[in-house]
Order: C-alpha cells, then structure tokens, then sequence
C-alpha cells in the first residue's frame, strides 16, 4: 500500500520536477543566469516591490529604501570573507539591498553560485568584470597585499551604472555591527560639496613617525581610512574625479616610488589638496584594529560599535588587548547559520513562485512529507571553498566525484594518497563544520599539498542527507572531459587514474561514443588492511577470503552483472548488460545525464542514475585491470532509519514507482523493462 496523500504528493510531481530541471540548469550553465532569474529568485532583483533609492526609511507610506553596497573582491579567500561580511550586513538590516561586486572570474563563479542558491529576500546583486578595470590602475606602482584589487575602488564612479547616485563602499575584512541603513542616513549630513564620507586613520600612519625614514602619503592630519567609505557617486563625476584622483597620484609618484595602501594612500593625497570632498564620520562606524591601532580612544568612550574592521594583513591574529572581543564577534557570523537570514523582508515572498507553489501543494498528512520537503529544499552552494588550480586541459583526464558529510572526513587523506589527479567533491556541512573542515585541511600535511581537489560546501538543511543533490553538485565542477562517479568510502588501485586515462585512449571515447567504463568494487571487512598493489594481489586476497566483491553478503544484485567470475579472466574490456538494480561505478563524460535530486536519504540513488544511463544507451564496458576497495565504516544514519522503518522504505518504493512513470512520459515504449524490473522484489539499494 502506498502512504496517505500519494494523489496530492503526485499534483505537486510537475511543479517539482519543473524546479528540479531548473536547480539542475543552473549548474550547468549557472554563469549565465544572473539577471534573467532575478525576480524569481530573490538574487538579481527585488521581487513585487517598487524600491527607490532616495526616500524616507521611517516613513510608513514610502517604499522600503534600497541601500546600495559596493565591495570589490578576487580569489577563493577573499570570497569567503565577504560571505561573512554579508551574514553580518543580512543579521542586521531592515532594508533592501543591492550588492554591487567588483570581482575576478574565480569570485564571480563562486559567489554568483551562492547568492542564486541562498535566496535571500530583498537582495539584489550585480557583478563587475575587475579584469576590465584593471588597465585603470595597473600603471600605479602598489606594495599593498592586495595587489591591483587594492586600487580599484578609484574607478567605482566610472564602474558603476551611472544612474546609480549615492553608495556604500566596504572591504571584505569588516564585520558589521548594527544596521547599514545607519550608516546610509549619515548621507544626510554631507554639505552641497562633500562626496565622501570616511572615518579618521585610527594610527599614525600618516603621521610619519612609526620608524625611521617613513614616508607616507601625503593626509590630512591623520588621514582616513577606506575601508568604510560613503561615495556620492553623481557629485564625484561632476566633480571630475577620474582626472583630479589621476593627476593627484601622478604628482605624488614623482617623489615616492609606490602606494603602501592602495586606494587608500591616493584618496588620502586628494583629500589632503581639496579637503572640502570630505564629511569626516564618527570613529565608531570603522573601528580599525591594525598593529599599530590607536582605536581604543573610539571604542573606550563609545557606547555603540558599528563596524569592526580587521585592516591587518594579519587579520584576526592582529595583536591587541581586547582582540577576544572583536575576534567573537566575527567567529559568531563566520559560523552562523546562513539559512536564518533567508527569513522575510515588508511580506516579501521567501523563494521563487514556482517553489511557492509546489510547497503549498504538499499534503501535511502524507507520510512521506519528509521526502517531499527535502527533494524541494534550495541549499545554498559554495563552490570551490579552498583555493583551488584546475589541471591543465588534457583530452582524456579524469576527475574522481564524490559527495561525504563531517563524518566522512577522515576517508580524504587516504584518497588523495590512492588517485593523484583532480578530484571534485562535495561536502554536506553546516556553517560552523564548514570552518572545522577548512582547518581540518589547513592543518593536514596531505590535504594542504594539494591544489587539484576543488571542495564544494553544501549546506546542510532539512532531515534527510540529499546525497543525488550533492553528487550533481561535485559533478557540475567537473573540468575534464570524463568523470570517475565514486564514493567517498572507497579507495581506488593506485595505478588507477593512469589506468583509466588510458584506456579512454585506447578505446578511442573521444569521438562521442557513449560509454560507462564500470570499475568493479571489492570491500573489506578488516579496519587494518594491506590495500593490493595489483590484480593478482587482490585476487589472492579475496581467495584468502580477506576481500569480497562488494556487497555480496548484503545486496548481491547491486554488482552481480558485473560478472566477477569473468573478471578474473579478462585480458580485455568485455561488455554487460543491464539488469535491475545494477548499480556500478562508472567512468563517462563529463555531459553525462545528471543524478535524479527526487533520491534523498539512502536507497536506489545511484541505480536510477545507471538506468538513465542505459535508457540514453550507454553501453557498459568493464575495465579488467581496474578496482576499488570499499573500507569499513559505521553505518550512517540514513542506513539505519531504512533498515529500521518501514514506513521510510515504503516513502522510497513511492519514490521509484514516480520515477519510473517519468521515464515512461519521456522514453515511450523503451522504458517498459524497467517498469517490468520495478516489479522484482525489492532491494534496500
């Protein structure tokens, strides 16, 4: 019998599967959807509300006023930052926003991925191409750490649209403290003339007398600092700044051979010649926590910090008696929950219409609820979270795809030590366990060494672990023409990325045959293990009865179509069948049909993957030389829910009489042996 609810749980299959379609045609064509799904998807656009910039925000009768905020941010590193930056900006704020980022390629993939897949309310975010604007600033000779990227605030009134009057400017290492619609209304205190607002340099760094023959730009008395800036963007234009920032430091670089802080240094130089351009800011809007910080005399008196800046190429190790302080306030956005700040906005709706929509359609009473809400749940996305240096292109390479949780972690040494090539993996992990992970491989020796790993995090959300989800994650990121579609608890052979890049040679894949290389998996019961360093070693250890063919005490029909007994044998690839329940790991093309995200939890994930395969006539080959060895592990959660519920296996055999009557609508005739499989008794895989 199937659960309660089953006719209204299949009312919403359409619009459920409209949104599957749609999640999964972001990831593979992602950096092209920014502006086109904006009103739809809270990112790019402000949904039913009709935002103006100007306005009064304490006025009931106006429309919500929209901030604008401009931040400028290159690389893996910097991009996590202004995701904390953000947490700390969305914690607070009772307004709309539109992000304006300044970013390289590797931001902009990185971040244009996390606000489609966050939907947060209200925020609006357009991207700036940096390489663009470089030839701006790269004549400028900089020592700062940040390089060009440091320069390019200069060029923001040019950069940003030009209707755009009045905006916010940040660095990526402030945190904010209070709402940014206060720092936004202190627009109203600028005269006719000024047009940007900053907070007074917190050290004598201009002051010239930190040591010996220090010569700094020129300021005016302390100088300012800019990582807090309020730009009156259409008073600057009319004003010339591009001419009048341009001769400024043209001058001054004939007396000193380079700027020691960026953008900074030169706004100081413009403002120290026309210092009727600045409205100087109260100290607590950007409490600056350098080496040689004076701040204390702003936070000892002040009542009320707003923003903490951490403007130290030492960042939070910068030495200072009450750094624990600051240094909390930042760790507690770093790890919070992202999730929360998807709640609403004056009744703005939460997500997409579409999502909306399939929500309200889901039965309450249905048994399978759970599932239903999780195949429906948006995770927000961070790709590549560490640095990461794709491999040269190859016509052949392979990259190993996985998906693992926390619990997983320690599997990713012993990988890297087995398959020396790139990997894509994606990890299911919450806010706080994402920074455990990051220092986790910062403190590993083998972890660390390794650039060609592109990790992707995953955030966790809902009840049950959205394994396909992840896997179509890690294999979107994919950069080599094929894919090995592995588990994260198996070690391949050690020869086996060789192994495999050449045999797609050899048998010529290439020219668009389609073909599922399956690499036949053997597991191990021992925890103490010698891993084989050949075939022959591994046959002797499963006579020796120290290996089995995986599964086989558990599930045999899961690999039996392999036909290890030919295996043995085998000099040469030699070609099997389908059958029902085949689920073996496989190596194909990067294009390869994705996994289907209805699977979640434990059970039949990756066989509705092989049977779409075989629908779109892949033929399965099997490598005689190829191997995995699973290792032993407790079993994870999602395992035990199915063994132990009857009422959770009943949700999945709901979940596969649904997809074999999508693959009926789309296949015709030719799905009928999958229709005559699901009735074979089932299986818990």
């Amino acid at each position: 019998m199937l659960p309660r609810g089953r006719p209204r749980a299949l009312g919403a299959a359409v619009l459920l599967l409209l949104l599957l379609l749609l999640l999964i045609g972001f990831f593979l064509f992602g950096g092209d959807l920014d502006c086109e799904l904006s009103a739809s998807w809270g990112v790019g656009g402000m949904g039913p509300y009709r935002l103006v910039e100007e306005g009064t925000p304490d006025d009931p009768v106006s429309p919500p006023q929209l901030l604008q905020v401009a931040i400028v941010c290159a690389g893996h590193n910097s991009s996590r930052d202004v995701i904390t930056l953000v947490k700390s900006m969305l914690f607070y704020r009772k307004n709309p926003l539109h992000l304006h980022l300044v970013t390289d390629a590797v931001a902009r993939n990185i971040l244009e991925t996390l606000f489609h897949t966050w939907m947060v309310p209200a925020v609006r975010v357009s991207f700036y191409d940096a390489d663009e604007l470089k030839p701006q600033v790269s004549w400028i000779p900089n020592k700062h750490y940040s390089g060009l990227y440091g320069l390019m605030k200069l060029v923001l009134p040019g950069a940003l649209p030009a209707e755009l009057a009045r905006v916010i400017v940040l660095d990526t290492d402030v945190t904010l403290a209070s709402d940014i619609a206060e720092l936004w209304a202190l627009f109203a205190h600028f005269s006719d003339k000024q047009v940007i607002g900053l907070v007074e340099n917190q050290s004598d760094w201009y002051l010239g007398n930190l040591w010996r023959n220090h010569r700094p730009w020129p300021a005016l008395g302390r100088g300012f600092n800019t990582g807090v800036i309020l730009l009156r963007l259409d008073r600057l234009r009319q004003a010339g700044w591009e001419q009048m920032w341009k001769l400024t430091a043209t001058q001054v670089l004939l007396t000193l051979p380079a700027t020691s802080l960026a953008d900074q240094d030169i706004f100081n130089a413009v403002i120290k010649e026309h210092p009727w351009l600045v409205q100087p800011l109260p100290c607590v809007w950007n409490v600056q926590l350098s080496d040689h910080t004076l701040a204390e005399r702003c936070y000892s008196e002040a009542s009320d910090l707003k923003v903490i800046h951490w403007n130290s190429p030492k960042k939070l190790r910068v030495k200072n008696k009450h750094v624990e302080s600051f240094r909390n306030l930042y760790l507690t956005f770093l790890e919070y929950d992202g999730n929360l700040l998807r709640r609403e906005l004056f009744g703005c709706p939460l997500g997409p219409e579409l999502l909306q929509r399939a929500l309200a359609q889901l039965d309450e009473e249905d048994a399978c609820l759970e599932f239903r809400r999780q195949q429906l749940t948006v995770h927000r996305v961070h790709i590549t979270f560490l640095p990461h240096k794709p491999p040269p292109p190859q016509p052949y390479d392979v990259t190993l795809v996985a998906q693992l949780s926390m619990d997983r972690l320690q599997m990713l040494e012993a990988l890297c030590r087995h398959w020396p090539g790139p990997m894509s993996l994606a990890l299911y992990l919450t806010d706080a366990e994402a920074q455990q992970f990051l220092r986790f491989v910062e403190r590993s020796a083998v972890l660390s060494a390794r650039q060609d790993v592109a990790y992707h995090v995953v955030y966790r959300e809902g009840p049950l672990y959205p394994v396909n989800q992840l896997r179509n994650v890690a294999l979107a990121q994919a950069l080599t023409p094929y894919v090995f579609l592995s588990d994260i608890d198996f070690l391949p052979a050690y020869s086996l990325y060789d192994y495999l890049r050449a045999s797609i040679e050899q048998l010529e894949l290439s020219g668009g045959r389609k073909v599922a290389l399956v690499v036949p998996a053997f597991e191990t019961l021992h925890y103490r293990f010698s891993f084989p360093s050949s075939k022959a070693e591994l046959l002797a250890l499963l006579d020796a009865g120290s290996l089995y063919t995986f599964r086989y005490h558990e599930w045999p029909r899961g690999h039996a179509p392999t036909d290890y007994a030919r295996w043995r044998e085998a000099q040469a690839p030699y070609r099997v069948q389908w059958a029902a329940d085949y689920e073996p790991y496989v190596v194909v093309p990067r294009d390869c049909p994705r996994y289907d995200p209805r699977f979640v939890g434990f059970g039949w994930n990756k066989v509705a993957h092989i049977v779409e395969l075989d629908a779109q006539e892949y033929e399965l080959l099997v490598l005689p030389e190829a191997f995995i060895v699973h290792l032993p592990h407790a079993p994870s959660l999602e395992v035990s829910r199915f063994r132990s519920s009857p009422a959770y296996r009943d949700c999945l055999q709901a979940l596969k009489d649904e997809f074999h009557q999508d693959l009926s609508r789309h296949y015709g005739a030719a799905a009928l042996k999958y229709l005559t499989a699901l009735q074979q008794p089932r299986g818990p895989t």
